[in-house]
């Protein structure tokens, strides 16, 4: 991921860090949720509380739990805006004495989540603009019922494979979501 041209305290990373390397976790598509926005607000007053009011630009909920009637992976994904995301002493402590496990520690990113493995935590600082990609993906699957069903398809189609990790599942999606995003762009 691109780091800022703001000032940092220090070098970002320039490798992966993938703590407890690879994992192949069996992945499952669930019908919507109700209570899928109270863990949102839930895991959001904890990451506020830990973090204080300085410590967090932006708390948002992104990615397909975060669009009502839109089929999912079980897990909860929530963005984090930090300033700087080289200052992990002003975040990543707190949410981890606040029962977040480190997963992810790459350049412009850093990814925590709970033990159960059911919410993920994506850090990234204010200017990246992969924070404006999440939001149109969400925002727009949020009002489009045909692009909202066709990444529903897509998912279940997919998921059914053999996958050596999530991040591989969440890579053969690419074809279809930056479709999902061109067309919102369009309709911007």
């Amino acid at each position: 991921m691109p780091t800022s041209q703001r000032p940092h305290r220090r070098a970002d990373l320039t490798t992966v860090e993938l703590v407890g390397g690879i994992e192949k976790r069996e992945l499952v598509i669930v019908d919507p949720d109700p209570t899928w926005p109270q863990t949102y607000r839930r895991h959001e007053d904890c990451i506020r509380d830990a973090l204080g009011p300085r410590g967090a630009v932006a708390i948002e909920h992104i990615g397909s739990t975060s669009v009502p009637g839109l089929a999912a992976k079980p897990i909860v994904d929530i963005l984090v805006v930090v300033n700087d995301i080289t200052a992990e002493e002003d975040y990543l402590p707190q949410l981890l004495a606040a029962g977040y496990v480190l997963r992810v520690r790459e350049p412009g990113h850093r990814l925590v989540r709970t033990p159960e493995r059911d919410v993920h935590v994506h850090i990234l600082e204010t200017d990246d603009p992969q924070i404006a990609e999440y939001l149109l993906l969400r925002d727009h699957l949020r009002r489009d019922e045909a692009d909202r069903e066709l990444y529903a398809r897509t998912k279940r189609d997919l998921v059914v494979q053999d996958w050596p990790s999530m991040d591989a599942y969440a890579d053969a999606k690419t074809e279809v979501i930056t479709q999902i995003k061109d067309r919102a762009r369009q309709r911007r």
